[in-house]
């Protein structure tokens, strides 16, 4: 939070500022001295400097700049200079505008805070209700109350610092700066004391204890520069931190969080070590591990820091790192040979990022040892950074012509002819076969973790601003500027404008999706069983009420998807069936097809948006979406980012149908199989995408078989509209050729694939028996994936990336909630009551014991 009063320093001496910097940021007069790089780093993040001053004739964008990038906060200007920066690209957000008037300032400069020199009735609507700081100058009353009361409407009083004092009873005439921090503190304890947090500085920031305060003994604090806190055994004393211990602190910074109930004390130790009473530890948050002065604390860096600093002063003779110290000309080849191996390490690490880590650890370790010897800390280098991150103008930053790889003249590529060719693998007991076998069925790294740092930001920003961010998002990702986010029912005709021909062929599509779904309701609506005499258990199905199905779209045409997620969820039951699809970018409408199933569905709307955004929107709700219990369908990487993270969010309240990976096909092929149909149903996968998985494995498959095969495949890619994609799916997949079903099988079961296709003779008779792991098995050369993925009444929806060995594919079963019930009759009492309370007695859980003695005493049966 920002300290609500901003001292304007006369003297830039620095232990002046480095006392007023304690409790928030300081203003200079730009006249008053020479501001240099070296003075402004002395504080940075610390100071902001006024540059619009009667005698200040005219300062440059150029000055203006090198203030900025050598670290000073904010420069305050008039609105003439401000139109002059910002012209010239500066950030408004680094600018305080120096205003004659408030006329307009909110439209024209938003993101700039604001100096005004006389009180605004309408302070909210000039700060934007808090998001921008107001401050006021030339304070007319200068006196404690007058200050007091403008702190607390909102104001930033600049007041200067002759005028300030930071003693615990000021001379007349002088304005407390205590009593500025305190007067805005709330507090709903009955002693009125405020919770204190007691940190360490940068770079560790480690927690020491939490403590309370005290008005008191804030004061005490801020005129001692050194920690002073409430006790709370002894209310009518304070308690100076090591006043007993001897290990007293240095006040670095006082702060308060966003509330004004929560004070922070940054310090450092001064003398001693300890803060904790127990066994004078470092800290009370680390059960007692840091106990002795030189040991180091924090994690990472930090703590790295802190040992090296240990060991720069007093390094154990024999130590690698003490030879390091002592040995430059070792440390500098350490450091050009651990580069090396990072830089190596991530040219080789496509499937496995761990190396990189090591080898940047490495780097880090001996980068650090380097520094602490010349005398730089941990908390140098992070204030530098913090430095450059707020530079507002970069070099180019091409690296020096003698680290620049010289380019040989080449002679112009030759174009390369694709072979559409999977790589033959023979499959054997020996060691280098298993290892080939693994390596075949091994899929490619999903780096999750990569994409939530892109998927956390949409997900708060839906959260928080709901329809608006859907709509914004919209504009954003998909070029459609939209007035709502959703198409509602009934939905209008012009917007499912599709040929007969097409409405035949979703007719027949959804018929049958239908009967292979309503097929697999219970012959029962409860199924009950009698588990003992007088003992009845029941089970029943409901509906999950409120479903949203994702259905990708823009540049695609998945009216499929639309079918296989709703016709189930229509048997089912479910009251609320809400589709989501983004529009397309040339007509900003959604795809017809989807709309015409939707209103088949009977679905309540159509959430007009894609990506991490739709899954949010349905997860959490809008103003105009309603909440859904369960998400489904299948999406890229962000889509499905999304869905992992609201099923584990508990707020959500949402699951979803499973984890979703590149699409997969695995071919069981023999001699008789036909190699036109083979092929076409590996190209029928390959043409998804350059990381979907296509797997051959063939059964007793001659030379000649296996190139008949190939030859189809080449043949039959190079007619392909997609055949780039096609060519480069083949380049990274697999056949893999075995002696007998029974191996091919084994392979199939473990690499558990989305779609298998059984190619082989007497293919019926293997299903279900050799399956063990499959979404969906194809049976026989008739059975092309395609039906599966339209027409003949199975789901599509299948899990994908191994996800085989443990989920099913979407089913009626999807969009229900199973629920047990049970009866227990006189007769079921006494059946298995006596076992219930001797169960309930050995785990100690008597009032489930007494339930039922209660019960069968009262009927008689005890």
């Amino acid at each position: 939070m920002t300290f609500p009063l901003l001292p304007l320093v006369d003297s830039v001496q620095p232990e002046e500022i480095q006392r007023l910097a304690v409790i928030g940021q300081v203003l200079i007069n730009f006249e008053n001295v020479k501001i240099s790089k070296q003075f402004i780093h002395q504080f940075p993040g610390h100071i902001t400097v006024n540059v619009d001053t009667t005698s200040v004739d005219s300062i440059s964008v150029d000055q203006i700049i090198e203030l900025l990038n050598n670290g000073v906060s904010q420069v305050v200007v008039s609105e003439t200079k401000l139109q002059e920066v910002i012209g010239a690209g500066l950030p408004a957000a680094r600018f305080i505008i120096a205003a004659s008037s408030t006329n307009d300032l909110i439209s024209k400069y938003p993101e700039s805070s604001v100096l005004v020199s006389e009180v605004v009735s309408d302070l909210k609507s000039l700060s934007q209700d808090g998001n921008r700081t107001v401050y006021i100058k030339d304070i007319k009353d200068l006196d404690q109350n007058n200050v007091n009361s403008l702190v607390q409407k909102g104001y930033t009083p600049v007041i200067s610092s002759q005028t300030l004092s930071t003693e615990v009873s000021p001379k007349t005439g002088l304005i407390s700066i205590s009593d500025l921090f305190t007067s805005t503190l709330t507090t709903d304890r009955p002693d009125g004391l405020f919770t204190t947090l007691i940190t360490t500085p940068a770079p560790s920031f480690t927690a020491l204890g939490v403590v309370y305060s005290s008005v008191d003994s804030i004061k005490a604090a801020i005129a001692s520069g050194e920690g002073v806190y409430q006790s709370r055994k002894r209310p009518e004393e304070l308690w100076y931190k090591g006043k007993t211990s001897g290990a007293t602190q240095k006040l670095v910074k006082l702060e308060k969080d966003c509330d004004s109930d929560l004070v922070k004390f940054i310090v450092e130790p001064r003398t001693g070590f300890g803060f904790c009473h127990l066994d004078n530890n470092f800290t009370c948050f680390n059960d007692g591990q840091l106990k002795n002065k030189g040991e180091s604390f924090g994690t990472g860096l930090s703590k790295l820091d802190s040992t090296l600093y240990e060991r720069s002063q007093s390094a154990p003779e024999g130590s690698y790192t003490k030879r390091l110290f002592d040995d430059e000309k070792l440390l500098i080849a350490k450091l050009k040979e651990e580069l090396d191996e990072l830089i190596e390490a991530g040219q080789n690490s496509a499937k496995d990022n761990s190396e990189v880590a090591w080898e940047a650890a490495d780097l880090l370790y001996f980068a650090m040892v380097w520094c602490i010897k010349h005398g730089v800390r941990l908390s140098d280098i992070e204030k530098n950074l913090d430095i450059k991150s707020n530079k507002v103008t970069r070099r180019k930053g091409d690296a020096k012509p003698q680290y620049v790889e010289k380019k040989e003249e080449v002679a112009p590529a030759k174009e390369i002819v694709p072979d559409y060719k999977m790589e033959v693998i023979r499959v054997d007991k020996s060691a280098q076969g298993e290892a080939n076998i693994k390596k075949a069925l091994t899929r490619p790294v999903q780096k999750t973790s990569d994409i939530m740092k892109l998927v956390l930001p949409i997900i708060e920003k839906v959260k928080k601003e709901g329809d608006s961010a859907l709509v914004e998002l919209t504009a954003k990702f998909d070029g459609v500027t939209l007035e709502t986010p959703i198409l509602e029912a009934p939905f209008p005709q012009e917007w499912m404008n599709i040929s007969e021909e097409m409405k035949e062929a979703i007719d027949l599509s959804m018929s049958n999706i239908e009967k292979f779904h309503r097929a697999q309701q219970p012959a029962e609506e409860v199924m009950t069983v009698e588990t003992s005499p007088g003992v009845f258990c029941s089970r029943f199905a409901k509906a999950i009420e409120n479903v949203g199905l994702y259905v990708p779209g823009g540049t695609a045409v998945l009216p499929s998807t639309a079918m296989m997620l709703g016709v189930p969820a229509k048997v089912a039951g479910c009251s609320n069936i809400i589709l989501a699809s983004p529009p397309a970018r040339s007509t900003g409408r959604l795809t017809p097809e989807v709309v015409y199933v939707a209103h088949k569905l009977g679905a309540k709307c159509i959430v007009m948006a894609g990506g991490a955004q739709a899954v949010t929107a349905m997860a959490y709700g809008t103003e105009s979406i309603l909440k859904c219990d369960k998400i489904l369908g299948p999406g890229n990487q962000f889509v499905t980012a999304a869905k992992m993270y609201v099923q584990n969010d508990t707020q959500a309240l949402c699951s979803i149908d499973m984890p979703a990976g590149p699409s997969e096909v695995l071919v069981i092929a023999d001699g008789n199989a036909d190699a036109d149909f083979v092929a076409s149903d590996l190209l029928s996968q390959a043409e998804h995408g350059v990381d979907s998985q296509v797997i051959l494995i063939g059964v007793a498959l001659t030379d000649e078989k296996l190139a008949e095969i190939e030859e189809a495949v080449k043949r039959q890619a190079e007619v392909l509209p997609r055949k780039d994609i096609v060519a480069k799916c083949l380049a990274h997949s697999f056949t893999l050729l075995v002696e007998t079903y029974e191996e091919a099988f084994d392979m199939s079961n473990r690499y558990a694939p989305e779609h298998l296709i059984l190619q082989i003779d007497n293919a019926p008779s293997y299903v279900p028996s050799q399956i063990e792991n499959a979404g969906s098995v194809f049976v026989g050369g008739l059975s092309p994936e395609s039906c599966g993925d339209y027409s003949s009444g199975t789901n599509h929806t299948l899990p994908t990336y191994g996800y085989a060995r443990q989920y099913s594919g979407v089913n009626l079963a999807t969009f229900q909630k199973f629920i047990t019930s049970q009866e227990v009759t006189k007769e079921g009492l006494g059946s298995i009551g006596r076992a219930v309370m001797t169960l309930a007695a050995v785990e100690g859980l008597e009032a489930h014991r007494n339930a039922v003695q209660v019960r069968m005493e009262k009927l008689g049966l005890l």
